[in-house]
């Protein structure tokens, strides 16, 4: 199984896990479970940061790298058909990190773990949380 994380999991996940809940902790835990992490997640945390909104993200943007394989997370690049699908997504939601994420996670076939209820509107997207 593949699974997506949404933005603050990868943080709490990194920097306050006891946020999590127990089944996102039980689910990431797994060996045969791949975590993604997509340059959509990097590029709100660097655009929070810069902004001075998540300078707690700093540390991690710094090394991506070692963050992502102390998770054994692999990398998610942002693809065209990604952009094209988070652009016409038939879904009252404004935020362009949120519509690129649950592209992804549809398209890749790897539900979004994500505490954000809003997401679960989407039409398309499997949330686990």
């Amino acid at each position: 199984m593949r699974v997506l994380l949404d933005t603050h999991v990868l943080l709490w996940l990194v920097r306050e896990p006891e946020k999590l809940s127990k089944t996102a902790v039980r689910l990431l835990a797994q060996e045969d479970v791949t975590i993604l992490v997509s340059a959509v997640s990097v590029w709100e945390l660097a655009t929070k940061a810069r902004l001075g909104k998540l300078p707690e993200a700093e540390p991690l943007l710094a090394d991506m790298r070692k963050v992502l394989e102390d998770l054994r997370a692999n990398p998610l690049s942002l693809t065209m058909t990604h952009a094209s699908l988070g652009g016409s997504l038939s879904w009252d939601h404004r935020d362009p990190f949120d519509r690129m994420l649950v592209a992804q996670s549809i398209l890749e076939q790897a539900p979004l773990v994500t505490a954000d209820e809003r997401i679960e509107s989407a039409p398309g997207v499997t949330v686990i949380y």
